[in-house]
C-alpha cells in the first residue's frame, strides 16, 4: 500500500511539473515567428558584428589575416576557421539574411514598436540586403575595390535608418519614432 502511494505520487508529480513547464515555454505554431530580441540586441549581436568584418576589410588584407593557434575557437572572423576572404562572404551573407529579421515586427530598445511597416524603412531594408550581397560577391572574388564600395553601401544603409530612427533629439526614449 506504501509502495502503490509513493509511485502514485511521484507519477502525480511528474504529471504537475510536466503540465506547468508546457505552459511556459509553447512551441511556436508552424509558420509563426517568435521574436527574442529587441531591436536594439539584434543590431548589436548580428548586423555591428558582421559589419565590423566588411568595415575591418576595406582597411586590412583578408588574407593577410594568420589563422589562431585554435581557429576552431578563434572569436576573431578573420582568424577562425572560416576566416580570411571567407569571413567577408559569411559577413555579407549575414547581412542579407539580416535583412529578413529587420522586417518581423518587434520592439525597439525603448520599448516602442520598431517602425518596419515604413515605406523609408523597408527601402533601407533593402539597400542593407543588396550591400550585404555586393559585400559576398567582393568575398567571392577576392577583390579590393568591390569591398571599398560594397562597404560605402553597407554605411549608407545603415546611415540613412539611422539619422531617422537611431541618432535622433532626446535619444534612446525618442528613438523609432
Amino acid at each position: 500500500m506504501l509502495r502503490r502511494r509513493a509511485r502514485w505520487l511521484l507519477m502525480f508529480g511528474a504529471l504537475l511539473l510536466a503540465v506547468s513547464s508546457s505552459g511556459s515555454a509553447q512551441t511556436p505554431a508552424p509558420g509563426e515567428t517568435r521574436v527574442y530580441a529587441t531591436m536594439l540586441q539584434l543590431m548589436r549581436g548580428v548586423l555591428y558584428p558582421a559589419s565590423n568584418v566588411i568595415f575591418t576589410a576595406q582597411a586590412d588584407d583578408p588574407a593577410s589575416f594568420k589563422p589562431a593557434l585554435r581557429p576552431s575557437t578563434s572569436s576573431d572572423p578573420f582568424t577562425s576557421a572560416y576566416g580570411g576572404w571567407e569571413a567577408v562572404e559569411n559577413a555579407g551573407l549575414a547581412l542579407s539574411e539580416e535583412a529578413n529579421l529587420l522586417i518581423i515586427p518587434r520592439q525597439c530598445g525603448n520599448g516602442r514598436p520598431a517602425p518596419v511597416k515604413n515605406a523609408d524603412w523597408l527601402l533601407w531594408v533593402q539597400e542593407l540586403r543588396e550591400a550585404g550581397m555586393a559585400a559576398y560577391t567582393a568575398g567571392q572574388v577576392k577583390d579590393a575595390d568591390r569591398i571599398l564600395e560594397a562597404a560605402g553601401a553597407v554605411a549608407d544603409a545603415c546611415l540613412h535608418c539611422h539619422q531617422k530612427y537611431r541618432n535622433v533629439p532626446g535619444g534612446m526614449a525618442a528613438r523609432c519614432q
